[in-house]
């Protein structure tokens, strides 16, 4: 999920467009090329040092990048020296040209551009300057999920009594525990609990015990902001937590805010799912023409905070509001599944406790198989799913459900496919910490690589397409792009925070041929470069044929 604030201020850093010297950077021996050799690895050949371009005022309309693409149609190759890719004549200018808009100005940039076949890079700009990626570093997020984990993979989510049964009674407690579904709904703590019920349980003299003790404590990531606390992609991560639907956005709160049938009543408010966590407090009212509705959670407290005004006759709003215990809230829908079912918890709800090894199972919850997650994480970047994910990776290849264990994994995984990963750091899945720092030459690398993994049609399929207004097909990338030669064509992540944008991905050019880029801008003060950011994919879309590389690949 992006996430963009106003800042009260920035600091203005220098435009540095960097072309790097010819050289190759080998890819792992997994991914093999037509042209290659016998036993040869495509490189990454980088471009010979390209002439800076003169600063041109760029035009801010999409449209701009058409003639930009027609331009490059008319080009004819140029030279290259063995073993290099041909920065094609048009191409890099073009490139040039649209990165001298003034919104850019002041501020860091890095673009690469490599075939997607051979490996060889055609264009780049800056390609190994770290820089913040937003949300584009879900891709390595949710590739190595599915490397570690693998694609059939399901959570699960139990309940086990611990006690001493007798008929329909259990003196004991009652645990439930979860290993960090992504996907658990309100709907699957009803079916558990229904199958609690099946197995003739009524009553339950002890707790309820919430265990979510796969995960680690830390709740929040490094560096996410205090006022993005009840923003629901900076949701707590707990290894037991519940969506409010299948929008998946674990650890929220759905609030709904209607209008009164009469005027200058108190709006109504409902939450879902409803739990004895939170406190809400309202303070809308239906009325014309005042200050829109706002809901939000107070820092550190379980307060909910409803304000302003909604017409009589405007639709609900609805908004997703991050609670601060994901634990207790998910226990509590549960109780409340079991009571609906006949089973009554005579204690309290505890959290933070494991289940004794002595406990047994009453009933069994499987979320969805790891695959079908992918498109709601990427088309529409699901953030908590992606730090789900992250720390279910670092229990699986170190036993340990922790960040650090988790992003280790990642770069182990990386290291794997022939991505360096002393070039970059991770510190979090879903890209909202600001100590991430990734070179587009990185992306780019990856992105030539992970077209090898036996699951690359399904993570590729859930990339967002532009110009596809479908929210599951088009996801970020719906209303960008349309009309334009790039619709359909490119399918990449974005990644916006407050001076960070991005887009990575795959461009399907007018020959069928394909490219690999990855477009990162940061410290901008626009108010959005994502314009630039289309320019060039479109740029990119309407070239006329695929690359060439010069000599066999190394």
């Amino acid at each position: 999920m992006n996430r963009l604030r106003v800042p009260a201020r920035a600091t203005t850093l220098t435009l540095g467009l960097v072309a790097v010297v010819s050289g190759a950077l080998p890819l792992p021996s997994t991914i093999h090329s037509a042209s290659a050799q016998a036993g040869a690895r495509p490189a990454f050949a980088q471009p010979a040092a390209a002439q800076p371009a003169a600063a041109q005022p760029a035009a801010a309309q999409l449209a701009a990048a058409q003639p930009a693409a027609a331009q490059l149609a008319a080009a004819q190759p140029a030279a290259a020296q063995p073993g290099s890719a041909r920065e094609p004549v048009g191409l890099g200018q073009v490139i040039d040209d649209i990165l001298a808009d003034p919104a850019l100005a002041g501020s860091q940039v890095g673009v690469v551009v490599a075939d997607a076949r051979t490996g060889a890079t055609l264009v780049d700009r800056g390609g190994s300057r770290r820089l913040l990626p937003a949300s584009t570093i879900k891709l390595f997020t949710s590739a190595a999920a599915l490397s570690v984990l693998g694609p059939g993979h399901r959570f699960t989510t139990e309940a086990k009594a611990s006690g001493v049964r007798q008929a329909g009674s259990l003196t004991g407690d009652l645990y439930l525990r979860g290993e960090g579904d992504p996907a658990l709904t309100p709907a699957g703590l009803d079916a558990l609990a229904r199958d609690v019920a099946a197995s003739g349980l009524r009553e339950i003299t002890g707790d309820l015990v919430a265990d979510d003790t796969s995960f680690d404590t830390q709740r929040l990531g490094l560096e996410w902001a205090w006022d993005d606390e009840a923003f629901s992609g900076a949701a707590p991560v707990s290894a037991l937590t519940v969506a409010p639907d299948n929008n998946y956005l674990a650890g929220t709160v759905s609030v709904k805010v209607s209008p009164a049938p009469v005027d200058r009543r108190p709006a109504r408010v409902t939450v879902s799912p409803a739990g004895h966590q939170l406190r809400v407090v309202n303070r809308a009212i239906t009325a014309e023409g005042l200050t829109p509705v706002s809901v939000t959670r107070d820092h550190g407290r379980d307060v909910l905070r409803i304000t302003g005004a909604i017409s009589k006759n405007a639709p609900p709003v609805v908004e997703p509001v991050a609670v601060r215990d994901a634990t207790a809230l998910t226990a509590d829908v549960f109780r409340a599944a079991l009571r609906r079912h006949g089973v009554q918890v005579r204690g309290r709800i505890l959290t933070g406790r494991a289940t004794p090894p002595e406990a047994v199972t009453l009933a069994r919850h499987a979320g969805p198989p790891l695959r079908d997650l992918m498109a709601p994480l990427l088309k529409l970047s699901n953030n908590t799913m992606s730090e789900l994910l992250i720390k279910a990776i670092g229990r699986r290849a170190a036993g340990v459900g922790s960040w650090p264990a988790g992003t280790n994994a990642v770069a182990a995984y990386l290291s794997r496919l022939g991505v360096d990963p002393t070039t970059m750091r991770q510190v979090d899945g879903s890209g909202l910490s600001r100590r991430n720092l990734v070179p587009p030459a990185a992306f780019a690398r990856f992105l030539v690589a992970v077209r090898s993994e036996p699951w690359f049609p399904i993570w590729s399929a859930a990339l967002p397409v532009a110009g596809r207004p479908d929210p599951m097909i088009g996801g970020t990338l719906r209303n960008r792009m349309r009309g334009t030669v790039a619709a359909g064509r490119v399918h990449a992540k974005t990644g916006t925070l407050t001076g960070a944008s991005a887009l990575s991905g795959y461009v399907t050019m007018a020959d069928h041929g394909q490219l690999v880029f990855s477009l990162i801008v940061n410290n901008q003060l626009s108010p959005s470069v994502t314009p630039v950011l289309d320019r060039l994919a479109i740029a990119l879309a309407g070239r006329p044929q695929a690359p060439e590389t010069v000599g066999p690949a190394r």
